[in-house]
C-alpha cells in the first residue's frame, strides 16, 4: 500500500455550534475555532473534521444545507472560513470538510424550484412519486421516525427523505445533480481543505421503489466518478459515513486499487448495545467478548485492501466514558485512558471526538424540555403515542441520545466553561466547574497528557501504523489482549475492561519495557500478573 500523509494522522472533530464562541451569542464559531488552534497543536493533531458550517435553516443542526458555498452567519463568513484553513496550515492542521450530498434542505433554492411543478427543470434534482391508493408511495421509513415520504400539497406528487421532512433526498440518477456536487466540491478543494467526511454517503445509491436504501447498486460508481472529477486531482483524504459496511463491503470503498474513498466509518461496534431487531433506544448491556471479536475482525480482515478509522465517539453518539468506561470520579479518568489505548493503538486512522481528550461525560436530562436534539425530540413523541412511560425513553435519551455529545466544550471553571459569555445555544455539562481543559493542562497526569502520548506514539512508531494485528486470550471476559508486530518488534497492549481486577492467563513473555500505562509503577512480569480496575499497560516485548 502507498503510503499516505493520512495514515500515521490523528483526526480531531470539531462540532463548531460546541466548540467556542468568540462574540457572545451562546453559539460557537469558525473565530472562537481560530482562538483555540494553539491548543489542538499542542494536543498534537494533524488534521480537524469539522462539521458543517454552510448556510442552512439548522433543522438538523447544519446536516440540512441551503448554500453549499456560504458559511452560516452565527458561524461568521467565507472570510474568517478562509483564515481558519491558513491559520491551520500554518500549525500543520488540515481541515476535512463535511459534506452533505445525499440530501439538502427543503430551503435549498433547487428544492424551493422544484416543489414549483412538475415541469420544473429542476424537478428531477429530488425523487418525487405519484400516491398509491390515495397514500404513501411504499413504507420506507425516514431515520427521524415515520414514514420517508412527505406530499407535496402543490403537486400533488410525494418527496423522498430519508431523514427530516425538512432535508429531501437528492436524485442522483440524475447526471446534473452529480455535476453540481462535483462544482461545489471543486469550490471547497480550490479553497485548499484536507478532504471530505462524507455524511452518510453509503445511501446514495439508493432505489427507494425497491425499498433500496444502503449500499445500491450504482453506489461505487458515483464514487468513481466522483474521485475523478473532484478529490482524486488532490492529495486529501476522505472517509465515508457508511452504517451498512461489513468488511468486504469497506474494501470497496478503501481499497486504492479502486480509486473511491481513502476509509470508511464503519459502526459495527456500535450497535453492540442495542437488542438486536431493535433500534439503538433499545438498550441490551455490552457484550465484552462480541466487542473483541468485532475490533478484532476490523483489524485483520481489511488487510492492506482497505483502510480502517477508528472511533469510539462523534457528534451523534454518547460520550464513550459514561456508555462502556465509568463516569465516577474514582473511574473516570482511569477508563477513559484505557479506552483511548485500546483505540489508538490499532491500525487505522484514530479520530478524536471534542471533549474526549479531556474525559468529557453525559449530560442526563429529567424532561423533554430540556432536550434539543430533532431525533430524540421525534422517538420520545413516537414513543408516547405508543404507551411507553416518560421516564423510561428519558431513561433511553440519557444513555443514547445525541445531545449528550453537543454539549459545550469545557474550556474552564468560569461561567459556562469559558465556552461563552452569553446564554449558551445548549447547557454545559455541571462537570466543567471540576473537568475542564485548563484543569487538563495544569496537571500532568491528565488525561490530555495521556492523549498526546498515544499521538506522540503513532508519530515515532511505525509499529503502531503498519503492524500486523494478533488478539489473544478472545475469550477473557475481563481483559481485553492483543499484540502488534513490525519487523523483529513486537508490542502487547493488555487492558482490564471493568472496575474489579483481574488476573491475566495467557503465554508468558520476556517483557523489554513498560511503553505506557494509566496506573503509576505498573507491574512489569506476565507472571502472576493482575490488572487493577481499568488497567492499561502496553509492554515492548523482548
Amino acid at each position: 500500500m502507498e503510503k499516505k500523509w493520512w495514515q500515521d494522522s490523528v483526526i480531531y472533530q470539531i462540532y463548531p455550534r460546541s466548540f467556542q464562541d468568540s462574540n457572545d451569542d451562546g453559539i460557537g464559531d469558525l473565530r472562537g475555532i481560530i482562538k483555540r488552534l494553539d491548543y489542538l497543536e499542542k494536543l498534537g493533531i494533524d488534521a480537524i473534521w469539522l462539521s458543517p458550517v454552510y448556510q442552512s435553516p439548522n433543522d438538523d443542526n447544519g446536516y440540512d444545507i441551503s448554500d453549499y458555498e456560504s458559511i452560516l452567519p452565527e458561524f461568521g463568513t467565507m472570510e474568517d472560513m478562509e483564515e481558519l484553513i491558513a491559520e491551520g496550515k500554518k500549525r500543520n492542521i488540515k481541515f476535512i470538510m463535511d459534506l452533505v450530498v445525499n440530501h439538502t434542505s427543503d430551503e435549498h433554492p433547487w428544492f424551493i424550484e422544484a416543489k414549483k411543478s412538475k415541469e420544473n427543470p429542476y424537478r428531477d434534482y429530488y425523487i418525487w412519486r405519484d400516491p398509491v391508493d390515495g397514500k404513501e408511495p411504499n413504507d420506507l421509513q425516514s431515520i427521524f421516525s415515520g414514514s420517508a415520504w412527505e406530499l407535496d400539497e402543490t403537486t400533488g406528487q410525494y418527496y423522498l427523505h430519508l431523514f427530516s421532512k425538512k432535508q429531501p433526498d437528492l436524485n442522483w440518477e440524475n447526471p446534473a445533480v452529480q455535476q453540481e456536487i462535483w462544482k461545489l466540491m471543486n469550490f471547497w478543494l480550490k479553497k485548499g481543505i484536507g478532504g471530505f467526511r462524507m455524511d452518510v454517503i453509503d445511501l446514495v445509491g439508493k432505489i427507494p421503489d425497491q425499498k433500496i436504501t444502503g449500499n445500491g447498486p450504482r453506489l461505487h460508481e458515483y464514487l468513481k466518478k466522483m474521485n475523478q472529477e473532484t478529490f482524486g486531482k488532490y492529495d486529501v483524504m476522505t472517509v465515508g459515513e457508511t452504517w451498512g459496511a461489513t468488511p468486504e463491503i469497506a474494501k470497496l470503498y478503501s481499497n486504492p486499487d479502486r480509486q473511491e474513498l481513502s476509509m470508511v466509518f464503519q459502526f459495527e461496534h456500535i450497535g453492540l448495545d442495542e437488542q438486536p431487531g431493535k433500534s439503538k433506544w433499545d438498550y441490551q448491556p455490552l457484550d465484552f467478548i462480541k466487542l473483541k471479536r468485532v475490533l478484532s475482525k476490523w483489524q485483520t480482515e481489511l488487510g492492506n485492501e482497505g483502510w480502517n478509522s477508528l472511533f469510539w465517539n462523534n457528534h451523534d453518539l454518547p460520550r464513550i466514558i459514561s456508555r462502556w468506561g465509568n463516569d465516577s470520579p474514582e473511574y473516570r479518568e482511569l477508563s477513559g485512558k484505557m479506552l483511548a489505548t485500546l483505540l489508538h493503538l490499532m491500525k487505522g486512522t484514530p479520530y478524536i471526538y471534542q471533549g474526549e481528550e479531556i474525559g468529557m461525560i453525559n449530560t442526563p436530562v429529567s424532561s423533554i424540555e430540556e432536550i434539543d436534539d430533532i431525533e430524540s425530540i421525534n422517538m420520545y413523541q413516537e414513543r408516547i403515542k405508543q404507551g411507553y412511560e416518560s421516564k423510561d425513553i428519558l431513561k433511553s435519551i440519557n444513555r443514547k441520545g445525541r445531545d449528550n455529545a453537543r454539549r459545550p466544550m469545557q474550556w474552564d471553571n468560569s461561567l459556562n466553561g469559558g465556552f461563552t459569555k452569553g446564554k449558551p445555544w445548549l447547557s454545559l455539562n455541571e462537570s466543567y466547574t471540576e473537568l475542564n481543559v485548563e484543569k487538563a493542562l495544569a496537571d500532568p497526569n491528565s488525561i490530555f497528557y495521556y492523549y498526546q502520548q498515544l499521538i506522540t506514539l503513532r508519530k515515532e512508531n511505525p509499529l503502531v501504523v503498519w503492524g500486523d494485528y494478533k488478539e489473544l486470550l478472545p475469550d477473557d471476559p475481563h481483559l481485553f489482549v492483543y499484540e502488534r508486530s513490525l519487523a523483529n518488534e513486537k508490542w502487547l497492549v493488555m487492558a482490564n475492561f471493568y472496575n474489579k481486577s483481574a488476573s491475566y492467563h495467557g503465554e508468558i513473555q520476556e517483557i523489554d519495557k513498560v511503553v505506557l500505562s494509566n496506573y503509576p509503577n505498573p507491574q512489569q512480569n506476565l507472571v502472576g500478573m493482575t490488572l487493577k480496575p481499568y488497567e492499561v499497560i502496553v509492554f515492548k516485548l523482548k
